[in-house]
This record gives structure tokens, C-alpha cells and sequence, in this order.
């Protein structure tokens, strides 16, 4: 093997380990937004169904916990364009 097609080999094999490196950072903040939806978002809606005032504190959990799931959803799908 000559040393362009080595360098060609290592070249595609870079290329590989980065994109494999881009799904996998990308598939963490997808995970990160269901865990912060779920612990968040739905946390917050047993309260709301186990009797308790809709508070202020319980709105902004609701609020935050939508925002940052959509947002970490995001930067894991701009992560894969």
C-alpha cells in the first residue's frame, strides 16, 4: 500500500469516527430532554393530579421543563445535520 492510500484510509477512517462521535453526542441530548421532560413536565403533572393548587412554582417547573427538553432536543438534532 502506498502512502496516498494509506493516507486516504486513515482519512475515511477519521471521517467515520466522527460522524459515529456526532451521533452519539447528539443521541445524549436527546436522552437528556426526555429525562428533563419526563422528571420535569410529568413530575409536575402527578402534583397537579394528586390535589395540589396550580402555584407559581408549579406553572415555572412546567414552563422550564418544556423549554429545556425542546432545547436540548434541538441542539441534538442540529448535532445530526
Amino acid at each position: 500500500m502506498g502512502n496516498w492510500e494509506k493516507r486516504q484510509q486513515d482519512k475515511r477512517e477519521g471521517r467515520e469516527k466522527d460522524r459515529v462521535r456526532r451521533e452519539k453526542l447528539a443521541g445524549y441530548f436527546f436522552n437528556l430532554s426526555q429525562l428533563t421532560y419526563t422528571a420535569l413536565v410529568l413530575g409536575g403533572m402527578v402534583l397537579f393530579f394528586q390535589g395540589s393548587e396550580i402555584s407559581v412554582k408549579l406553572s415555572v417547573m412546567l414552563s422550564v421543563g418544556c423549554t429545556l427538553a425542546y432545547a436540548l432536543a434541538k441542539i441534538g438534532n442540529n448535532l445530526l445535520k
